[in-house]
């Protein structure tokens, strides 16, 4: 993708007016842009740029009443309707932990901003978009019927950047890392995945002994990860959907990991895309985008946290997986989604005995 587009902001706003029903990811993808240069293009023209610092971002949009929140990779979309509530500022990692919209977010990432207010068959749609350098997006905030207009307007204002130029630039988009291993380092990696007593010590551990997550799971072995065939997910979620128990979905990109609890009920096959298409909740998953799936299990001081994991043909990941433990407000699945990932076809074509 171009860093510095030849399309004025003019030729941005035209494009848009002559496909107005065209998704905007779609569009500027069409025209060679990022999906941010084309909102700035329509800055004083149906956007207002923002300071994109989460802390004003999500404390803004904990006023906001219900709102459906969107959070994306190349390969799956989690939208998630609700409110925002309990954020958590940090300056390394941020959190919104609230029920159903819970978010884990890296500032870092946050570049740019925009409130956007675009006319539609059904009345203006109001919507908070960030991005990140590369001008992806990172998290979007919808307005629904029933949110508070007054909010969103003293939101805008108060978030209002004051730069309001229509042009947007933006830096390379960076790499995927690709499964990077250390066979040296294998009797290390299993003591010390064996001695983890909480999964978020894992990255610690993998970046020490100079792995990253893919890499490790490649090597690791059992009884800590098992590589399952690509289909496995689409078994699962129909599974998961059969049994109708909770699971908790992680779908995320650099800047933000949207996280979703609770059951599956429809499951819709659109071409490529496997979707979930239930009240309050919508995943679209490229099936045809998984290269790797993974089972892997991980100790904690509250028994294996057991999960399925995908990632696309760079090595990028596309969501996790995991029960929902005790001690939510939801019942214990863990029994339950171990008996459908023992299920799970690896790639030797059997399940775990």
């Amino acid at each position: 993708m171009a860093l510095d587009t030849p399309l004025s902001p003019n030729d941005i706003r035209a494009a848009r007016a002559d496909s107005p029903d065209l998704r905007e990811r779609d569009l500027a993808d069409g025209l060679g842009i990022t999906e941010a240069q084309l909102v700035a293009a329509h800055v004083g023209a149906g956007a207002t740029r923002l300071n994109p610092h989460p802390d004003g971002i999500n404390t803004a949009a904990c006023t906001l009443g219900e709102v459906m929140a969107l959070t994306r990779n190349e390969s799956c979309v989690s939208e998630v309707v609700g409110t925002y509530g309990n954020y958590k500022p940090g300056k390394h990692a941020a959190m919104v932990l609230n029920d159903p919209i819970d978010l884990r977010i890296f500032p870092g990432r946050w570049a740019s901003a925009f409130a956007v207010e675009k006319p539609t068959a059904n009345g203006i749609r109001r919507s908070l978009q960030v991005f990140d350098k590369a001008g992806d997006a990172v998290n979007k905030i919808f307005l629904r019927d029933g949110s508070d207009l007054d909010a969103w307007a003293r939101a805008v204002e108060t978030l209002r950047h004051e730069d309001q130029s229509d042009g947007q630039d933006v830096q390379p988009r960076e790499p995927v890392e690709p499964a990077k291993s250390n066979p040296a380092k294998l009797d290390a990696l299993r003591e010390g995945w064996a001695a983890m007593t909480d999964t978020h010590q894992f990255y610690a551990m993998a970046n020490r002994l100079k792995m990253n997550r893919l890499g490790a799971y490649r090597i690791v072995g059992a009884p800590y990860a098992r590589a399952l065939q690509t289909d496995a997910v689409d078994q699962m979620l129909h599974a998961v959907r059969d049994g109708g128990f909770p699971i908790m979905i992680f779908v995320g990109n650099q800047g933000c990991i949207q996280i979703r609890s609770g059951t599956i009920e429809t499951l819709k096959p659109m071409g490529p895309w496997q979707n979930i298409l239930d009240p309050g909740f919508n995943l679209h998953l490229r099936l045809d985008h998984i290269a790797e799936v993974w089972e892997v299990t991980k100790p904690t001081k509250r028994g294996p946290a057991v999960s399925v994991e995908a990632f696309d043909a760079e090595g990028g990941l596309i969501f996790q997986i995991f029960p929902v433990p005790a001690g939510r407000d939801m019942p214990d699945s863990r029994d339950d989604w171990q008996k459908v990932v023992d299920a799970l076809p690896d790639l030797a074509g059997e399940g775990v005995a």
